[in-house]
């Protein structure tokens, strides 16, 4: 059996693997966006690409929470993994993520049935040709 998380004197991140890695239920139904109706995902498929999403996940954020610490900031934001984004490389990402998030933002402060005629059209476009 895996070992508890545990971040303290034992310097953290090897913690259980559901933990660790987002559900394999939810990358597999990400994956299948991208496969013919009729193909299938092998398990080592959906397990390597969990494996992959959760360290890129892990290589964003800790930059961000270097950011974060030199600005003596305890919070990370939007912006802050948009930063480290674009300083780890992934330049080409940047400006459409700005655009979702301000989107995102502006859908807070709308009215629930506002927000989703007003927000999902451009969600759509980012998603299928923004990051193409």
């Amino acid at each position: 059996m895996s070992e508890a998380f545990d971040a303290g004197e034992n310097g953290g991140g090897a913690g259980k693997e559901q933990d660790r890695y987002l559900p394999i239920a939810n990358i597999g139904r990400i994956m299948r966006r991208a496969v013919p109706e009729n193909g299938k995902i092998a398990k080592d498929a959906k397990e390597s690409v969990q494996e992959c999403v959760s360290e890129f996940i892990s290589f964003i954020t800790s930059e961000a929470s270097d950011k974060c610490l030199k600005e003596k900031r305890k919070t990370i934001n939007g912006d802050d993994l948009i930063w480290s984004m674009g300083t780890l490389g992934f330049e080409d990402y940047v400006e459409p993520l700005k655009l979702y998030l301000k989107l995102y933002r502006e859908v807070l402060f709308l009215s629930p049935l506002e927000g989703v005629s007003c927000i999902l059209p451009h969600f759509h476009n980012l998603s299928h040709s923004s990051f193409a």
